[in-house]
């Protein structure tokens, strides 16, 4: 009588091939995730700088520093689209260092009571900077002002992605603001390299 054969436990052929190329799929991701995870950088620490909310004197530091202008980003707790920002764009090396090149950084709580003191001079809460002073009514609000404390560009909302952020910023590293909208400027020159040449220029490439 012929006894049957006691199983091994091992998987057929093709089925361990299988489980093979499933563990390194899940290999490959994971170590996607911890490269994403490692190429991106606090803003808090990296692309905001710290102040007192003295914006007059935030413009004479500009000027020392040899920056183009003030970056302020109106923002609130609860809104989504300013922490889709910080999470995909403003955590990116390339537009830290593009954008910290250029400006000098600072976020303005739309419903905030801290006290600050204006372009001109004048004292009030963030809450009436934002409001009464610049009209902000949606989050996050991008905000340009040049070395003599004038709103050159406003952009309302979330980009689209990291470039059409730096295209922002070369909108108004340029002066584009002067003579055409960014939607104009946009069209121009997405996808034509200027964003590539931004990266390079900030990354002294």
């Amino acid at each position: 009588m012929t006894m049957p054969r006691a199983r091994t436990g091992l998987l057929p052929g093709p089925p361990r091939r299988l489980m093979t190329v499933l563990l390194l799929v899940v290999a490959g991701c994971c170590a996607a995730d911890a490269a994403a995870a490692v190429a991106t950088r606090d803003p808090g620490q990296y692309f905001f700088d710290q102040t007192f909310n003295d914006f007059s004197e935030e413009l004479a530091n500009a000027r020392d520093e040899g920056k183009q202008g003030i970056l302020l980003m109106f923002e609130m707790d609860d809104c989504p689209f300013c922490h889709r920002m910080k999470t995909t764009v403003l955590n990116q090396p390339r537009v830290q260092a593009y954008f910290k090149q250029h400006f000098l950084i600072f976020p303005v709580d739309v419903e905030g009571d801290v006290e600050v003191t204006t372009f001109s001079g004048e004292t009030m809460p963030q809450k009436d900077f934002a409001l009464k002073d610049l009209r902000v009514r949606a989050t996050p609000v991008f905000a340009f002002f040049d070395l003599d404390g004038n709103m050159v560009a406003r952009y309302t909302g979330a980009t689209r992605d990291v470039d059409e952020f730096m295209l922002l910023g070369r909108y108004v590293v340029e002066g584009a603001y002067k003579d055409t909208t960014f939607t104009k400027y946009k069209h121009e020159h997405a996808g034509s390299g200027e964003t590539a040449r931004a990266e390079s220029a900030a990354s002294g490439r």
